[in-house]
């Protein structure tokens, strides 16, 4: 019926290729999603305020490192 000798073996190898490149991509971003759920991401300042109200540090460190995100 149908003649793929020469062009049938390249379009294979084109298939599968996209489809590990489309797995890759979907295992990246699968795997960046993970961890917080959306829009409750924490700034820098956040963070250290919060660090600060449980008293894992001082007032002097949460001034250094508020200065230091400032620029």
């Amino acid at each position: 019926m149908f003649e793929w000798h020469g062009y049938g073996g390249g379009m294979m190898w084109f298939f599968w290729i996209l489809i590990i490149v489309a797995l890759l991509w979907f295992v990246t971003f699968a795997s960046r999603r993970v961890g917080l759920p959306p829009g409750n991401e924490k700034n820098a300042l956040e963070i250290i305020r919060e660090r600060y109200a449980k008293g894992e540090i001082n007032r002097e460190e949460f001034e250094q490192k508020k200065r230091g995100l400032d620029g």
